[in-house]
């Protein structure tokens, strides 16, 4: 069987187990994986990969100029977890949920340019999508983005999260080269993101994190 073979039939026995982690019963193709790395090269520094399942994002990434080492792949999925950490020793692969990524540690590491995620947000609790935004902006620097793509015909995270978050959206491209077709979008800070940690405290002021 070949590698593209193998790991469409890990990614197809990973979404009968848990369809809605999982959300499709393929992996991403290469016209989707070339539109979310399109801005992204050597110069971005880390980048953070969300959901990498099968690594077709991450093999953008590294055709884009990243390196292996300013690669973190975190992946929930055991079994994709262990291919990834086999594939891309070079890589630091991480198996954690994505809403402790606040939690993950980065020291030593180049500052953080972007976010790849290929997470089903749509198929999330709001709570759990705000969790991971928090986690994923409090370690982008300045100017970094976080680049999400979706099946649907508009942005996956709400206008009323994004103004909570200080945050905004902005459509990439869309291709229909993909099964099924598919569209990106980066999410970047509308405003400073310590305003935005002043803006919590003030709407937790119990320590929660979370929407009620």
């Amino acid at each position: 069987m070949t590698n593209r073979a193998a790991d469409a039939f890990l990614f197809f026995r990973a979404w009968l187990s848990a369809p809605l982690r999982v959300a499709s019963v393929t992996p991403s193709g290469r016209a989707l994986s070339s539109l979310i790395t399109t801005e992204i090269s050597a110069e971005t520094g880390t980048v953070i990969e969300l959901g990498p399942g099968t690594g077709v994002f991450t093999e953008a990434l590294l055709h884009r100029g990243v390196s292996e080492e300013n690669l973190v792949l975190v992946e929930y999925g055991a079994e994709f977890a262990k291919q990834l950490g086999d594939r891309y020793p070079g890589a630091r692969t991480v198996q954690m949920d994505a809403a402790q990524l606040r939690k993950l540690p980065l020291h030593g590491t180049a500052p953080v340019g972007a976010v790849v995620s290929g997470l089903p947000l749509l198929s999330m609790p709001l709570r759990k999508v705000l969790r991971i935004l928090e986690g994923a902006f409090s370690h982008l620097r300045h100017g970094g983005a976080f680049y999400q793509f979706t099946y649907g015909p508009r942005c996956p995270i709400a206008r009323p999260l994004l103004d909570r978050l200080g945050l905004k959206a902005t459509y990439v491209g869309g291709t229909f080269a993909n099964i099924p077709p598919a569209a990106v979008y980066r999410i970047t800070r509308r405003r400073p993101w310590q305003d935005v940690d002043r803006m919590h405290r003030n709407l937790f002021p119990d320590g929660r994190r979370t929407l009620s």
